[in-house]
Formats: C-alpha cells, structure tokens, sequence
C-alpha cells in the first residue's frame, strides 16, 4: 500500500469517529472498530502458479450502546468519505430502532478511559512481481503447494469516550507443503516483516533433507508411551490448545478450565516451563475490543505456577476482578514459550531412541477437567534410534495430559524459538503467530 493511500485511510476512520461524536445523543455510546488489509495472496501447485491476485479490503464494526443494551452492525469501508458516511449513517439509524428492542445486558462494559496509541510497523517484503520467481526458485523441480499472503494489515479502534488507537503492519506469510508420489509431505511456513533469502533457503534446504527421509518405507508403530520430541509447529498447537478452555478467568470461574487444578494448586507443571503474552514483536495490537491496553508483556506461567489469566472487563465486571487488557474471548494473542537447554545438535542423541513429531494434527480436549488432549501425528514424523532417523512412521493418535508433558515428563525445552505465524484467511489475513521452542518429552502416550 502506498504512503498517501494509508494516510487516506487513516484520515477517513478519524473523520468517522468526529463525526459519530457530533451525531450520538447524550445518553449513547459507541465504539468503531476497524478492520482493513491490502493483500497479495498466490496460490500454488506442483510448483506452478494456480490463482494468483491483489485484494483490497476493509470493514467497520460500529456498536451502539444505550440503556443498558447494545447491537451493533458491519459494513463496508473505502476510505471514500461520501460512500463510507451515508453507510455508517444508515447503520446508526438501523442501530437505533433495534436497541429499543433488545434486553438488559447486566455486564455491559461501556467505553471508557482516555487510551491512544499509534503504531505503524513497515516492512521489507517481496515487490509482487518478485513473489513467485524468488519462491519457486528453490522448488521448482518438486511438488510444491501452499499460498503466499504478504503487504498490509490495519486494525484501528475508536470510541465515543474519545480512545482512539491505529495500528499498520506489513508482514508475509508462506504455507505450504512438499510432497512425495506416495502423498507424504513435509509441511512447512516461512513468515516475517523482512524477507529473508538466506533464512528461506536454510529452511527449504532442511525440509528436502525430511522429504528424502520419506522415502524410506514407513514403520508401524504399536500403542503405547514413547519418548518423543515435538518440533516447534507441534508445541505451537498444543500451546494454542490453552486458548480453548485454559487460561481464560471466566472458563476458570465457569469450572471449564484445563487449569483449574493448577490454579488450585493441586497439581504441577515443570519449573522449566513458562508462558507469557509478549506483545513487544509489535506483530499484533495491544489494544482489545473496549480499546484497552493490554501490559507489553503478560506473565500466565511462571516456572509451572499458574500466575495471571486472561481477564476482559466483562468478565472482570461479572467476578469482581482487575482486567488485564484480555480481548473479548479471553484468548492468547502473542505466547510465547521460554526456551530451555537443548541445542539443536543434541535433538536426536537427547531422544536417542523414540519419536520425531514435526506437526500436529486435529487436536481437542478428551478430558478437559484433567487437561487431556487428543490428537494425531501428521507430516514428516520418524522413529528414531540411537540417535538416528531410521523410518517416517504411520500416522498416531495420541491421548495424553498437559500435567504430564508439561509437567514430570517434561525433559527440556530447545534453547532456541521459532515464530510459528498464524496463516488463516477466511474473512481476513490473521495477524500474530507462537513464539516457541521445540520439547522433549518422556513416556508421551499414543493411543492408536
């Protein structure tokens, strides 16, 4: 996106929210949030170009609140004055004539507070003429899948209590797969502000390494508790698993916590074990949906203590608690994992004879009171022996407790991270990503 068409937009929302807080009467609320990109998505195939496009795009979220009760509306935004006035307008009149329909809301958390911020984070990606000969250069002789999804991304809040917050970001996301006649795959993403060629062939490189080992006939593994090491991407989804029932206050309060023993302090995680909010990437907003503004860094579990939760003000105001900034899911937006000891020459002679999981796949709660969670290997997982791939292995189903692997079967953690990016785009680009190390874990249980 051009300098002068971000300003544009920027100077459009701002002229939205003046405009609102001529317009409300004395006794109305609102709060606008704005939700906009300019992308460059490419989809490809056997290591050609399958679609390939530019989308710009944006909309408003506007909630009006009066009396107690609140509805709100989306609608398109432009950044054309005239168009984006007479929608909002009408959105406001159409507002209006529901509220009066709809119930009390008893925890209705009204805007307030005086929160600004503005953060333009620019960065260096590919030109999109560049896009796909830099990518397929290194892939072109194999059958290469994925999507590419780079430029901008803007997220903006406003409300009627005058907090006003903007945030740009330009960042890059690569999702794809190598895969092999017989349909195994390696599975790979490469995500950042800054293209870094270097960075992409160091990481093609090692995934060919993992396709060769593909080749390899599979070995047939029985149930049971094996030594395992679980490569970034796997611990990114099992750390993402604490968003759906875990560190949330009200699925604490509402006896729907994975973490309520640990909250109780009836059970233990590691003391090698620490998760944290770090929004200092700058990759995600620290503002939520009431425009408030969460810590730059938030402590969750320290050293296998449970310190903090995620709290909302809705959640805080129904408990009687201190919101922490949390958005309205009460859900991580930036984890990071703290890295541990093990360097990454010593992975395999550390496993010396188990499995090698590269990724993860569907993955849910099958006890959530005990904090079990159930799922399958997927992509490029081996049997290792005395410190030496051997085979890739079938696909398992394992069925195990986060109070075990992250807790007296814990070995250690890598001493280096990796960002793992989320890569979804239905709707939208998402923002943000898992900051974590890989993990080595003993007597890990397979089910199937």
């Amino acid at each position: 996106m051009k300098i002068d068409e971000l300003s544009a937009l920027e100077v459009s929302f701002n002229q939205l929210i003046e405009t609102l807080l001529i317009k409300k009467t004395a006794t109305e609320e609102f709060t606008v949030k704005l939700s906009s990109e300019r992308s460059q998505f490419t989809r490809f195939n056997h290591a050609k170009v399958r679609q390939t496009g530019y989308v710009a795009d944006g909309w408003i979220e506007l909630t009006l609140m009066e009396d107690q009760r609140s509805c709100f509306r989306q609608f398109p935004f432009t950044g054309n004055w005239n168009i984006d006035w007479q929608i909002a307008y009408n959105s406001l009149q159409e507002l209006r004539a529901e509220l009066r329909l709809l119930p009390i809301d008893p925890y209705l958390v009204l805007p307030s507070g005086n929160n600004t911020s503005r953060e333009v984070n620019s960065g260096k990606l590919l030109a999109n003429e560049d896009v796909v000969p830099t990518i397929l250069e290194l892939v072109a002789e194999l059958d290469f899948t994925g999507i590419y999804a780079g430029e901008i991304v803007i997220k903006a809040y406003g409300d009627s209590q005058g907090q006003k917050h903007w945030f740009a970001t330009d960042t890059f996301t690569l999702d794809y797969s190598l895969f092999k006649e017989s349909g195994q795959a390696v599975k790979g993403t490469f995500a950042g502000s800054n293209w870094n060629q270097s960075a992409y062939q160091t990481r093609i490189s090692e995934d060919k390494k993992q396709l060769e080992l593909l080749s390899l006939a599979a070995k047939e593994l029985p149930r049971g508790k094996y030594k395992t090491y679980f490569a970034p991407a796997a611990v990114a989804d099992l750390v993402m698993m604490l968003s759906w029932g875990a560190v949330s206050e009200a699925d604490l309060r509402q006896g729907n916590s994975a973490l309520a023993t640990l909250s109780r302090q009836e059970k233990f995680l590691s003391p090698e074990f620490s998760l944290k909010e770090n929004f200092q990437l700058g990759l995600v907003p620290r503002f939520n949906a009431w425009g408030e503004m969460a810590a730059p860094e938030l402590p969750i579990i320290q050293k296998g203590f449970l310190v903090n939760t995620l709290i909302n003000s809705r959640t805080a105001k129904e408990y009687q608690k201190i919101a922490n900034g949390a958005n309205s899911s009460e859900t991580l937006r930036a984890p990071e994992v703290s890295p541990g000891n093990l360097a990454f020459e010593q992975i395999l002679p550390s496993l010396d004879t188990g499995l090698y999981v590269s990724n993860l796949h569907y993955l849910n709660w099958s006890d959530r009171p005990t904090g079990r969670i159930t799922g399958m290997t997927r992509y490029a997982c081996f049997w290792v022996e005395k410190g030496e791939i051997i085979a890739p292995i079938e696909n398992l189903r394992f069925d195990e407790s986060l109070y075990r692997f992250w807790g007296d079967n814990l070995v250690d953690f890598t001493n280096f991270q990796e960002f793992i990016p989320e890569v979804g785009t239905y709707e939208s680009r998402q923002l943000g990503g898992s900051l974590v190390p890989g993990m080595l874990v003993k007597d890990f249980t397979y089910t199937l």
